[in-house]
This record gives C-alpha cells, structure tokens and sequence, in this order.
C-alpha cells in the first residue's frame, strides 16, 4: 500500500495489546487519522520519541481499508518542551487538546491545526494561560460558526461607548441595560478574543489580562450551550 507524510499533533493515545497504542493525531491537510503504532510501547521502539504530546511531528503511515491506519515512522519537528515543567500548563494543555478532538469531526478545516499550534507555542512561553485558554475558547466558537455579534446590540443599534450591556444567549448580541456590568472595554476584549487569529498578537495588548475574570462565565457559557462541552 502506498506510504503518505503529513505534519500531524497527537491528540489522544489509547493502549493497545501488550506494546501498541491507538493515536488519534491532527493533521493540517487530512484532517485527522486514526494510526495503529505497533510495538510503540516497548522500551526501543523508534516510534515512541516521534509522537509525543504537545508537539508537531512528520510521520509516514499507510491508510488501512478501515478508518484505521498504520504509522510507519515519525519525527520530532518542534517538541513543546516548557509545557511540561509548569503542572498549570500541562492541565491547561490536556484540557485543550481534549476539547479541539472533542469538537472536530473526522475532516476539519487546517485552521484547528494552526489553532492548536499556536495555542502550544504560547503554553510553552510566560504568556498569561487565561489569555490563551479564552483565546483558543473564542476562536472553536468562531470556526463552528458561532461568534456573538459584538457589532450591534439586540435591537440593531450599533454598540455605544458610554453604554453598559447584558448578553442575550437567543440573539447571540449585547442587550443594553443600565445596571448591567459589560463595558465597552469588555466588548473590545471579546472582539479581539474572536477576530484575532494570532495569539502572539495580544502579547501587545494592554490591560486584557484584568478583563479576562468578567468575561469567562460568558464563553464558558457559549462553550456549553454550542460546542455541547
């Protein structure tokens, strides 16, 4: 059968028999793969150092007749290897790489790829981890299709600086309301958390991180009623 190469990242890996294990990996142009990797388990196995967690790697594999395929070999192409001596990252990276295979199907677009990419390279960097995590939230409701409107308010009126607003969860839009806690400085926030694709960008941006506590019940509350997680 015919051998194929793909840039993959491995979001689960299930044991199998006595030395194998099931990885199910993301790749940018098929989607994602389900790859038998026999004999990954015993103590020489050249597949094992090629398909670690929060990394990208080059791996040749052969599709079998069934959704499950054969890894051939891979290759380390860049290991996040400063997630792992921080147990905050480590969860908050577990936590994400299980959510992304959690709400893609069989043949996403390469963006979740890009997505999960930069979401390691800034857990491998002192970038604050509830930017990243309400990032990365922000941006798999935006590629399923879900976004607010942080355009115009429930009644079509364009949002307002010197108003406050509640979220209409019907409507997906800000309802304005004199006692309500939303600010325009929130609706900024959230417009960079959604248009911004990427991370590396809101490095710049000042005073976000202060922001963040007011705005996560909001896309925790969006995660649960879109993404069903």
């Amino acid at each position: 059968m015919k051998q194929l190469v793909a840039r993959a990242i491995v979001l689960s890996r299930t044991e199998y028999g006595e030395a194998d294990r099931i990885i199910t990996l993301l790749t940018p142009d098929t989607g994602k793969l389900r790859l038998m990797a026999r004999g990954v388990r015993r103590p020489k196995s050249k597949l094992a150092g090629g398909i670690e967690l929060f990394s990208v790697s080059q791996i040749t594999y052969m599709q079998g007749k069934s959704d499950l395929g054969t890894l051939i070999s891979a290759r380390l192409e860049k290991h996040y290897g400063n997630i792992v001596r921080d147990i905050t990252r480590v969860q908050l990276g577990y936590e994400l790489i299980r959510v992304l295979n959690k709400v893609t199907e069989d043949n996403p677009e390469d963006d979740y790829f890009s997505l999960m990419q930069q979401a390691f390279a800034g857990l491998d960097s002192d970038m604050n981890t509830d930017i990243i995590n309400l990032w990365f939230l922000a941006q798999l409701l935006r590629l399923s299709g879900s976004s607010p409107n942080l355009v115009t308010d429930t009644t079509d009126t364009e949002l307002q600086t010197d108003k406050l607003y509640s979220f209409d969860f019907d409507s997906m839009a800000f309802a304005e309301h004199p006692t309500a806690s939303f600010t325009a400085a929130h609706i900024k926030v959230l417009r960079l958390l959604f248009n911004v694709t990427d991370l590396g960008t809101l490095r710049q941006v000042q005073g976000i991180a202060e922001l963040l506590p007011d705005i996560a019940p909001l896309l925790f509350t969006m995660r649960q009623t879109y993404l069903h997680i």
